[in-house]
């Protein structure tokens, strides 16, 4: 008696396999879907508090107010004015790295009216724990010259000790050269782009008195 031949299981486990894949990704887009709000909330939070933590007071909504400036390293800094009263109180200004010992640093830093760091906050990073980790503390330690705070950008040079050719004047974390250049370059390029808002806020009130000037009093006009 001849046994019957079994017919190749090889289209069904693609088809198989192609099913679980399917199912696979609408599964992840499910998810997705379900947590992009709740993940948006949480990081406007976040983002709100650093704000509050790091700017000088102000009674406008400066996530309203905000502005994005290109910084020279090709990313973007976001600058959020602290206005009180109606006039320039300062601001906070959220830059990154992609320079740390593990990539990415994002900090939000709070600047007064007159360019001195107010404080700063450490908002995402993968730096090595117990060292480049220690961003957050390191750099506002009044041991040394660790601290940042109180400082302004124009006048102390935000470079590390010991990059001699940039005439470093700030202590970076022990054993952590890296990672204190990248987060003293996230420092920089948010002085920098808080200095564009300056020049870009002055160029456009100096436009508008310009216009106001060049527009014909209907007081003065002759009857």
């Amino acid at each position: 008696m001849k046994q019957k031949k079994l017919s190749s299981t090889l289209p069904h486990m693609l088809l198989s396999l192609g099913l679980v894949s399917i199912i696979a990704a609408a599964l992840l887009g499910g998810m997705y879907m379900i947590t992009k709000e709740p993940i948006a909330a949480i990081e406007k939070q976040t983002r709100i508090e650093a704000i509050r933590r790091v700017a000088p007071p102000f009674d406008n909504d400066p996530e309203a107010d905000a502005s994005k400036f290109a910084t020279a390293s090709g990313d973007t800094c976001i600058v959020y004015p602290a206005l009180l009263k109606g006039k320039f109180n300062g601001a906070a200004v959220s830059c990154r790295s992609m320079e740390g010992f593990a990539g990415e640093i994002t900090i939000m830093c709070g600047f007064t009216a007159t360019g001195e760091v107010k404080d700063y906050q450490v908002l995402s990073h993968a730096e090595t724990p117990g060292l480049g980790s220690k961003m957050q503390l390191w750099f506002r330690d009044p041991q040394g010259a660790r601290s940042v705070l109180g400082k302004n950008p124009a006048k102390t040079n935000f470079y590390v000790v010991k990059d001699k050719a940039q005439h470093g004047e700030i202590d970076g974390i022990t054993a952590a050269t890296i990672s204190s250049r990248a987060f003293l370059g996230a420092l920089r390029d948010a002085f920098q782009a808080y200095m564009d808002y300056q020049k870009f806020e002055a160029a456009k009130s100096s436009q508008l008195s310009v216009r106001e000037e060049s527009t014909p009093d209907s007081n003065s006009r002759p009857s």
